[in-house]
């Protein structure tokens, strides 16, 4: 993929700050670079991408808006256990209790998007009612936020689509979630 002298990266900036990007400084440059390089490859019509990883669906979006690239992306639904955790990988490193305490992610999530059924906008609300369900259960929160679903920029209320974003450790293994709100 990195021929010999390999200089050129693409950053997609705005979509990138924060949350993941925060943590993880040039991920989103690596995942931009060759997913591009890939399409350029492959040239396909239509790549899908879980929306687990909301972020990274976001920089693809943009990535491929911005450069024009001729190809659809189709955000795919996060598959999740029966008890709402969603699926990942990083589930295997989990301890079976740090699976059952996993569960929280969900249920904080869902007690934001109750309330939004129910009328509430305040996005301080929601994030209160997330860590709440959230808090006692992880050893950490890394960031609970809520975002516009189209750019991730902040939101104060949520008067346009919304996405709440969580990542929280269990132990040293971090799991990310998220939930569109409205």
């Amino acid at each position: 993929m990195y021929g010999p002298g390999f200089q050129t990266a693409i950053d997609v900036r705005e979509v990138s700050q924060g949350l993941c990007g925060a943590r993880r400084p040039g991920h989103f440059v690596g995942v931009a670079t060759v997913v591009c390089k890939l399409f350029n490859i492959v040239r396909p019509h239509v790549a899908f991408f879980g929306e687990k990883d909301f972020q990274q669906l976001a920089v693809i979006r943009r990535m491929a808006t911005d450069l024009n690239l001729p190809v659809e992306i189709v955000g795919l639904p996060t598959i999740r256990e029966p008890d709402g955790l969603a699926l990942s990988s990083r589930n295997a490193y989990l301890s079976p209790a740090d699976r059952q305490r996993a569960t929280a992610l969900y249920a904080g999530l869902s007690a934001a998007k109750a309330l939004v059924e129910k009328g509430e906008r305040r996005a301080s609300v929601l994030i209160e009612a997330a860590t709440t369900e959230i808090a006692g259960r992880v050893d950490r929160i890394d960031y609970l936020e809520i975002r516009a679903a189209d750019d991730l920029k902040p939101l104060d209320t949520l008067d346009r689509p919304a996405v709440m974003l969580v990542a929280a450790f269990m132990g040293s293994t971090r799991l990310i979630d998220n939930l569109r709100l409205g």
